[in-house]
């Protein structure tokens, strides 16, 4: 098992998806260059749009393995996508659906979190702790998880079998959809709700504050959940989900990868997109 990398990076969250998951090793060989399909970018600002996508297909025009990207910016109309459907391990990204669930439940019920859940609920957002998630993924079950994704129209979502929640199949269309809910009123999640869960987005450790926050400028806010996995084939998986908002603007951000030869390689590769995703949206 390949724990240092990790370690160095997480604490005492460990590479495996929970208590009863075993994840073998990386692949020797560095997984091959996947030919990136073309950036699509729409906005009230036609220039905005160019810009956008000219600067996210140079920053990965270069980086190995395969990469999906989603921006969503409230104040411009903004849309960019890059593989918006193509299914990823989500690792440690599903632990803000996790959470959404139990809001969402409590919320039909009409009760509060228990001390306890709320325990479990900080561990598992700001430290990205794996038995909290194990724990509370055991509680919710799979038909009340399928339940808030029916309720939150993550249609291409599907629940990792046999409580193998970082084996969640996730993608940009849903992430982005998740995201969207957690910073606009909507019917699906409360205020209380929302506010909830970013507030613990936004007190993640500073070990993990990479990925989707990297470059915003000063005066931007960020809440931000990543999630890293390294398995026998695609090599490690590094996601980073983010909402910011300053500077005039209100947006969202999903960065999935697989196929990185290392933890680093990928947020390498993550970072590289946010960064021209936030130097843009500032200059527009």
């Amino acid at each position: 098992m390949t724990h240092r990398t990790a370690r160095r990076r997480r604490g005492p969250a460990a590479v495996a998806l929970g208590a009863a998951v075993l994840i073998t090793g990386v692949a020797a060989a560095a997984p091959a260059a996947a030919a990136t399909p073309t950036v699509s970018c729409t906005s009230s600002k036609p220039a905005l749009a160019l810009k956008l996508k000219k600067d996210i297909t140079a920053a990965l025009a270069s980086r190995r393995g395969t990469v999906a990207v989603g921006l969503y910016d409230r104040s411009t109309d903004t849309t960019c996508t890059l593989r918006a459907s193509t299914a990823y391990d989500s690792a440690s990204v599903v632990k803000v659906t996790v959470l959404s669930a139990l809001l969402w439940d409590a919320q039909r019920t009409g009760r509060a979190l228990t001390a306890r859940e709320k325990s479990l609920a900080t561990a598992m957002i700001t430290k990205s702790d794996n038995a909290s998630t194990s724990t509370l993924w055991r509680q919710l079950g799979m038909t009340k998880i399928k339940n808030f994704l029916t309720a939150a129209k993550m249609t291409q979502t599907k629940p990792g079998a046999n409580g193998y929640w970082g084996l969640t199949q996730i993608t940009v269309t849903d992430e982005q959809k998740l995201l969207k809910l957690l910073t606009a009123r909507n019917a699906v999640l409360t205020d209380s709700s929302r506010a909830y869960v970013n507030t613990l987005m936004g007190q993640v450790v500073a070990a993990q504050r990479w990925g989707t926050p990297y470059g915003r400028p000063a005066g931007v806010g960020w809440h931000v959940k990543n999630g890293w996995l390294s398995r026998a084939t695609l090599g490690w998986r590094v996601h980073s989900v983010g909402t910011f908002k300053g500077g005039g603007h209100d947006y969202v951000m999903t960065v999935l990868t697989h196929g990185n030869s290392t933890m680093d390689y990928g947020i390498a590769t993550i970072q590289g997109v946010a960064k021209v995703i936030h130097r843009d949206l500032a200059a527009s």
